[in-house]
């Protein structure tokens, strides 16, 4: 109940207009039974029997967006939702399972309130799923299992881990935010900012004498040759190093 009440939260927040918002959900067999249960109550107590009449529920952002969105609920078996209305660019929070792998909805960013389920056998097959797809800006882990906990952190790789919740990694300052590979490059909020946002400018000053530097000039000897593979070799190992 409370996985199920946090990931309401965290998809249906501005109506998953939000780039931390779960794009999906990979549950295990023994979960799956007790989560779809969970989640329509979940979603039913935040925004009510009809959600477009929620005033805690947002509308999609542009009318491309909301063709783009309401073309990916036809996907997998609907759970919960799945109704729209053009005129208020309103679409309900919607829960997909059963979704193909290769299906659009699984093979772009959502960005809107529809949330696809699938079914794994456990972490292992979870984290062979993940790391076949582009890494993700978040990885949110539900679980009490120290071992899974652990290899998710080992064997994935995504710009946050969270335990247990979804987008509160935002709200503490002092951790850095950002993606990696596909999701992004570098990392920002709190001193994180400071580092990203700055140039550290290197100067470097050279006396003219002595003219150490003659050794590199051409033409070149053996001995220069031998001069330039040595300083290579302490300053960079790998480019240094004999083949």
């Amino acid at each position: 109940a409370v996985t199920a009440r946090r990931l309401a939260w965290g998809k249906f927040t501005n109506a998953g207009q939000t780039c931390v918002a779960p794009d999906y959900v990979l549950v295990t067999h023994a979960a799956r039974a007790p989560l779809l249960a969970a989640l329509p109550e979940a979603i039913h107590r935040m925004f009510g029997a009809d959600p477009r009449t929620s005033a805690d529920y947002g509308r999609i952002v542009n009318d491309r967006h909301f063709r783009r969105l309401t073309g990916l609920t036809a996907e997998g078996d609907l759970l919960t939702g799945g109704t729209s209305d053009a005129a208020e660019r309103y679409i309900a929070p919607t829960v997909l399972t059963d979704v193909a792998p290769g299906a659009p909805v699984m093979t772009e960013e959502i960005f809107g309130p529809v949330l696809p389920i699938l079914t794994v056998r456990g972490v292992d097959e979870a984290i062979d799923f993940i790391n076949a797809r582009d890494k993700p800006l978040s990885l949110y882990a539900f679980t009490r299992d120290k071992a899974a906990r652990q290899a998710l952190l080992e064997r994935t790789s995504s710009g946050g881990l969270v335990h247990n919740a979804p987008m509160i990694h935002l709200g503490v300052p002092d951790l850095p935010f950002g993606g990696v590979g596909e999701s992004g490059m570098g990392a920002y909020h709190g001193k994180a900012s400071f580092d990203t946002f700055s140039h550290r400018k290197p100067v470097l000053s050279k006396p003219t004498r002595p003219d150490t530097l003659r050794l590199i000039y051409a033409p070149h000897s053996s001995r220069s040759f031998a001069f330039v593979a040595k300083a290579v070799a302490r300053t960079h190992p790998l480019l240094g190093r004999k083949r």
